[in-house]
């Protein structure tokens, strides 16, 4: 080690005793930057002993790419007249091991005039654990932002004054408001205005309550409020996280308008099927009351007349039974007609396709529209599929002659291995199938219900001008009897 001339041999032995006995490498450099003294410490750091780099040029523990750089570093400082400062400022500093490996250091330098020249001496730290460290939190900083912007759900958390800390995509796309103007501003301005107070306190008594997550709302619906200023409703949970910092809450959202319409349709069709079910019952009990029942009366007081006639008038009591036998056909065709309206008998008696066609038949003959059938002569479901898939394609003919004005309609039927399908298809006006469905049409909502019970689906392709194709897949499972 070199010493000072002017410290005695005592000072200069205890001086280096506790240069050696640091933790942390000190190296100093003489004005041309060579290195005069080297601790035990650096020797651990760097790997060189300190024999083989006193009287070296400092750049041997830099690496090539740094050295340039470092050495007018260095020369600037000397020239400032500044007795000490740190070396990396806000970038990192690196040093090369005897092996040739860098590493990453934290440094300080210093300056002193002495009758021999200046002396530059650094201290530093290897910081290799802390510097993986960091970039291993940026990492999975990283990560985690990427997999809260992958979500699929609204993230959003605030602090303890309800500020927004944090926004993710799915919540960019659901409010409509970009990140950069929502972070920092309070949780109030993604609820509509009647809700704000309410939900402000709401929040705060969850915060209070230590409680770490729980949904929100109380079987009732949370609205937001979009940048268009639209309210939707919106299905949420709210966590809370206590960091040092102060306390976060967390709120996961999910749009969930469509549902709720989705509700609201089944409970107004439940509602509209349940008058038009009272309406059908009426029509029928009004059918037997006016047709069958008058007829049957008529039928009586004709019988009890031939009963009293039949010896003194027979050839007027042979003309009555003529008219009763008309009065009981006529009878007769109306109790067919009232019993396929309330369950078709040719679907029992002969099947599914002929049922179809029968469809088809009365179909065109009300509507003048031909009617095309596209289905296999020997296909065959049991039930209730087969009642399924026959009031399907009913309900879609009666929606097609009330609204399509089409001039052609294609009628499908398949049954593939596990799966029924069948289309309905028309060249008329067609419609916007995101339009609010008109009132009292129930159609559509039918068609789907109809498959909801049996798990299956509908889809409905439609543009107006250019027709419907209405189509849905019934997911088959065996049942008893079936073959």
């Amino acid at each position: 080690m070199a010493s000072t001339p002017s410290i005695s041999d005592n000072s200069a032995a205890r001086l280096a005793g506790l240069l050696d006995s640091a933790m942390d490498a000190i190296i100093t450099a003489d004005q041309h930057q060579n290195i005069v003294m080297y601790n035990r410490a650096a020797e651990r750091i760097f790997g060189w002993p300190a024999a083989e780099v006193m009287g070296k040029p400092l750049t041997r523990l830099i690496p090539p790419r740094f050295r340039e750089r470092h050495a007018e570093h260095v020369a600037r400082f000397g020239a400032t007249g500044v007795t000490s400062r740190r070396m990396s400022g806000s970038t990192v500093v690196y040093g090369l091991r005897a092996s040739g490996e860098e590493f990453p250091v934290d440094a300080s330098i210093s300056q002193l005039d002495t009758p021999e020249g200046k002396l530059f001496t650094v201290i530093l730290r290897d910081v290799t654990e802390r510097v993986q460290a960091e970039r291993e939190q940026m990492r999975l900083a990283a990560r985690l932002a990427g997999l809260l912007d992958s979500a699929m759900d609204g993230i959003i958390t605030i602090d303890e004054g309800q500020r927004i800390v944090l926004y993710n995509r799915a919540a960019e796309k659901i409010f409509g408001w970009p990140a950069a103007q929502v972070v920092g501003q309070r949780l109030a301005m993604l609820l509509p205005a009647r809700y704000q107070a309410s939900h402000e306190a709401h929040v705060g008594q969850f915060a209070a309550t230590g409680v770490t997550s729980r949904r929100m709302g109380d079987g009732t619906v949370i609205y937001g409020k979009r940048a268009t200023g639209e309210e939707f409703p919106l299905d949420a949970s709210i966590s809370q996280l206590q960091t040092p910092e102060g306390k976060l809450l967390t709120v996961i959202l999910r749009d969930v308008s469509d549902r709720v319409r989705a509700q609201e349709e089944l409970a107004a069709f439940a509602a509209e099927a349940s008058a038009i079910r009272e309406q059908e019952k009426t029509r029928v009990a009004r059918e037997l009351h006016d047709e069958l029942a008058q007829s049957l009366t008529a039928l009586k007081m004709d019988t009890i007349w031939v009963r009293d006639n039949v010896a003194g008038d027979p050839h007027g009591a042979a003309a009555k039974l003529g008219e009763m036998l008309a009065m009981l056909d006529g009878s007769v065709a109306a109790t067919r007609r009232i019993a396929a309206d309330l369950r078709p008998l040719l679907l029992d008696d002969l099947g599914l396709v002929p049922a179809i066609e029968w469809l088809a038949q009365n179909f065109t003959q009300r509507t003048g529209v031909p009617c095309r059938i596209e289905m296999d002569e020997g296909l065959e479901l049991p039930e209730p599929y087969a009642t399924a898939v026959f009031r399907m394609v009913q309900e879609s003919l009666a929606n097609v002659a009330k609204h399509a004005r089409a001039r052609q309609v294609t009628v499908g039927v398949a049954v593939n291995p596990g799966e029924a399908r069948l289309w309905v298809q028309d060249d008329g006006v067609g419609f916007e199938p995101a339009a609010p469905r008109k009132q009292n049409s129930l159609g559509l909502v039918g068609l789907r219900e109809r498959a909801h019970l049996l798990k299956g689906s509908v889809s409905i392709d439609s543009q107006p001008g250019r027709g419907t194709r209405v189509q849905a897949h019934i997911p088959l499972y065996r049942t008893e009897g079936a073959k």
